[in-house]
């Protein structure tokens, strides 16, 4: 055929594997006028139209909507433009779709029940901001009204969860459990009663130095514990006795005797408060969303220095 040979609908259809109703629909919009109609009416495209039908295809496969396709056709927007707000859009869509997929990855392993199912989705759907604040909320009521080291709890609250656009399922669900851990009532009173102690330690006036004494040794003391739990040794050992020693002369404040059982048993139930699994998970968790390194369980440790302190 030469330069001015037209084609009907159905010859389109065949050149280009496109339905004879999409085609007639794509007329119908303007995206694709009639180059000439026939005296019955019945319409004729040229070969200038069957490559704008090529390229109304190509926009559409890409999954630009008709008024996109449009305004490119019209060169209201480059294809260049249209693409690049077209990948953002995509970007989003996909980002999405990753967290649809991670819910139904942990909805799946937990066999969850449909409100629970509701639940995670809410949560996974939740923006970056929206989960900063849930830690900044919380942070902000365990300390509201109490005079608290503000440098520690400052260095508490800032560790937010950051989950990727493509979290794991163990991601997921690490982000799932910390939202419902950060918001279970007795998770709550328990940060609230350790942040009132501390408040309570602080108006002391002498309880400041042995708390960052507690802090500076912990992870020492931790170690030694896990050396005499890896020997065998038992807290009632002259390495369980000298490590309870250890502990509570650091602890000690200037009217404390290190040596008084009343003192150890004292700073044993703080110890026990403040080394409890739910504080100690909130970590872990945080661990796992943020893909830090693992932080191992020390509950061991800590029963082992508790029971040190109380034999």
């Amino acid at each position: 055929m030469g330069a001015t040979a037209v084609f009907t609908i159905g010859e389109l259809s065949r050149r280009t594997g496109l339905p004879v109703k999409t085609i007639r629909f794509y007329s119908d919009e303007g995206l694709l006028p009639p180059t000439e109609r026939t005296d019955a009416g019945y319409r004729l495209y040229d070969a200038h139209a069957l490559a704008r039908l090529e390229l109304v295809r190509t926009l559409r496969e890409l999954g630009l909507g008709l008024a996109d396709v449009a305004r490119a056709l019209e060169r209201e927007a480059s294809v260049r433009d249209l693409a690049v707000r077209h990948v953002e859009a995509l970007d989003e869509q996909i980002r999405r779709l990753r967290l649809r997929r991670a819910v139904l990855r942990a909805v799946a392993k937990r066999d969850s029940e449909l409100e629970e199912v509701k639940l995670m989705n809410r949560l996974a759907q939740m923006s970056d901001e929206e989960r900063k604040r849930l830690v900044d909320e919380f942070w902000a009521e365990m300390t509201e009204g109490l005079d608290v080291d503000p440098e520690f709890y400052e260095r508490m609250g800032s560790a937010k969860p950051e989950l990727p656009d493509d979290p794991s399922p163990e991601q997921l669900e690490a982000w799932l459990e910390f939202a419902e851990l950060v918001q279970d009532p007795e998770f709550r009173r328990l940060i609230r009663g350790m942040s009132e102690s501390h408040a309570a330690d602080r108006s002391a006036g002498a309880s400041t130095e042995v708390t960052q004494a507690q802090r500076d040794n912990w992870f020492a003391w931790s170690a030694d514990a896990r050396s005499a739990i890896d020997a065998g040794l038992g807290p009632d050992s002259p390495q369980g006795r000298e490590l309870a020693d250890t502990i509570a002369a650091a602890s000690a404040g200037p009217d404390d005797d290190p040596a008084d059982p009343a003192f150890r048993r004292a700073l044993a139930d703080k110890f026990a408060s403040g080394g409890d699994p739910r504080a100690e998970r909130y970590w872990q968790l945080l661990a796992i969303i943020n893909g830090w390194p693992p932080i191992p369980s020390a509950q061991p440790e800590v029963g082992f220095m508790l029971a040190a302190l109380r034999s």
